[in-house]
């Protein structure tokens, strides 16, 4: 198995330790998330704390630290400052890997552990209630119309899944996606509250982080990323495809540890977050959240990153928003 305990030369290998197969956490367990309190993996994080702590699934204390910018860069910055520690995790996201194909950082995620692959959240698009926008062919006509005409707030980063989906619709409707007006926020709460102040006309944001304004009918849903509809406050919302329009991308997040840590201490791992989203009080935060469960361990992780950097890379460059 590729657990990416390697340097960046990109040798491979497992480290082991007939010591350490009964290894278990003996010190507090610290989780560095990359957004502010209450953003895309600042959720996820204290999710899944609570599931763990609450189910007797980890016998030591937790804390979360959050360190945001990059897009989730300054986490796994730090994280990748702790070589071989097992008590330090992060929460994975796509800027892991599209950080480094944009040229806003060096770093590549084969410097850290990929250990598990939890949910996607899919993308609803909102507007303010009074807004002039009624349904998602208004926001087709009119990025079809002026590709930089209509400003858009987003998280976490530039190239982000949000920002690939908004490139996808603009160039189905024979728009130029480098033209976008984009707003990018360190949360897609920030975003969400820069639709409802009047400064960005449409959010394009994780469906979970609009949902208390649309329960209170300050803002109004036109379209989600997923599949299929969403439910709860987004049960009218139609889909991009029910337009015609082939976007159907979300915001993957897992779980990352350092580098160099070694095969007894990821198998702790992985059997305890395999617990944790097994757990009926994890799939009320799916249902609660609008997240939708694709846990996977740490083999099948590294191989779903690097299909993701391929299907980015390939993204990214289509639409213009790579050299």
């Amino acid at each position: 198995m590729d657990n990416r305990a390697n340097n960046a030369s990109g040798s491979s290998g497992i480290v082991t330790s007939a010591s350490a197969s009964a290894w278990r956490p003996q010190t507090e367990v610290e989780v560095i998330v990359g957004t502010p309190p209450g953003g895309g993996q600042d959720r996820p994080a204290r999710a899944l704390m609570r599931v763990l702590q609450a189910g007797g699934l980890i016998d030591v204390p937790m804390r979360l630290t959050n360190t945001p910018g990059k897009g989730g860069g300054n986490a796994w910055d730090s994280l990748r400052r702790r070589p071989c520690d097992p008590h330090t995790l992060s929460i994975s996201s796509a800027p892991l890997i599209t950080n480094k194909i944009l040229g806003v950082s060096n770093f590549d995620y084969v410097e850290l552990t990929p250990i598990a692959t939890l949910y996607t959240e899919y993308l609803g698009f909102v507007v303010r209630a009074d807004s002039p926008l009624h349904s998602a062919g208004d926001v087709l006509d009119r990025l079809h119309a002026n590709a930089g005409g209509l400003t858009i707030a987003l998280a976490t980063a530039v190239g982000t899944t949000n920002h690939i989906a908004m490139g996808q619709i603009t160039q189905h409707v024979g728009g130029d996606p480098k033209a976008l007006k984009l707003r990018v926020f360190e949360s897609a709460l920030y975003a969400a509250a820069d639709v409802l102040e009047g400064q960005a006309e449409l959010g394009a944001i994780s469906a979970v982080s609009a949902a208390k304004a649309l329960k209170t009918g300050e803002l109004r849903a036109l379209a989600v990323s997923a599949p299929s509809r969403l439910g709860g406050v987004y049960a009218d919302a139609p889909t991009w495809v029910e337009q015609s329009v082939p976007c159907v991308i979300g915001q993957w997040r897992g779980i990352i540890g350092a580098q160099g840590i070694i095969r007894e201490q990821i198998a702790y791992w992985e059997q305890a977050l395999a617990a944790a989203t097994a757990s009926s009080a994890w799939a009320a935060e799916l249902e609660q959240n609008y997240w939708t469960g694709t846990y996977k361990a740490s083999e099948d992780t590294c191989a779903f990153l690097d299909s993701e950097r391929a299907f980015l890379s390939g993204m990214l460059h289509e639409l213009g928003l790579t050299n």
